[in-house]
């Protein structure tokens, strides 16, 4: 797929505010200082789409992006912020949750997880949640060109083992991806587009 426009469109914390437009959308979401941002402007291939910022929890908002007027990029805020009050974290949880659980546009949601740490206790519970709600997900791992490619295939290793643990039948589709060096560009939006082929054949499931 190739990225012919990017466009901001609205941000809000009120899934009813949400655009009302019948197209698919595939949001992003991970921990705090994932790399969300960096991996969104270099999907996009717009350096300053997805604001950036060294300070864990910037994205505090549901931030719709309309790319070539016929899908939407959903940026989401992160779980597990490191400066945020416990009463903030509830609000955020709170629209997070309703967006995952009552948005009909939302064909698939890309969890971000750094592939530099081993797993996570919250990455693996988020995953469990998303399982549980039934809703369609891929693993997005970051920053993979910070490390070897013998800890890559470990990390990934410990999660399978982890899931397959938890009784998941497989490893969920994942994808390895570095926004410095553009690795897993291609990949995710050759999947993104064949997902809308899909959903364009039956877009009444809307």
């Amino acid at each position: 797929m190739k990225i012919n426009t990017a466009e901001f469109i609205i941000s809000n914390s009120d899934v009813s505010l949400c655009p009302k437009e019948i197209l698919p959308e595939y949001a992003f979401i991970g921990r705090s200082n994932v790399g969300k941002s960096s991996l969104i402007n270099m999907l996009t291939n717009h350096k300053n789409l997805a604001k950036t910022s060294g300070k864990p929890g910037k994205t505090q908002l549901i931030n719709h992006f309309k790319i070539n007027n016929n899908w939407f990029l959903v940026d989401l805020p992160g779980y597990g912020y490191a400066r945020v009050s416990k009463k903030t974290k509830e609000v955020f949880q709170e629209f997070i949750t309703d967006y995952f659980e009552s948005r009909q546009q939302l064909v698939c949601a890309f969890v971000l997880i750094d592939i530099r740490l081993e797993a996570q206790k919250i990455d693996l519970e988020f995953i469990t949640y998303l399982g549980e709600t039934e809703v369609p997900f891929c693993i997005v791992f970051t920053k993979a060109d910070k490390i070897s490619k013998t800890k890559i295939d470990s990390h990934i290793a410990a999660y399978k083992k982890q899931l397959l643990a938890n009784n998941w039948a497989e490893m969920p589709q994942y994808f390895v991806t570095s926004a410095t060096e553009a690795t897993g560009r291609d990949v995710i939006l050759d999947y993104i587009d064949a997902v809308n082929e899909e959903v364009f054949k039956d877009i009444n499931k809307f």
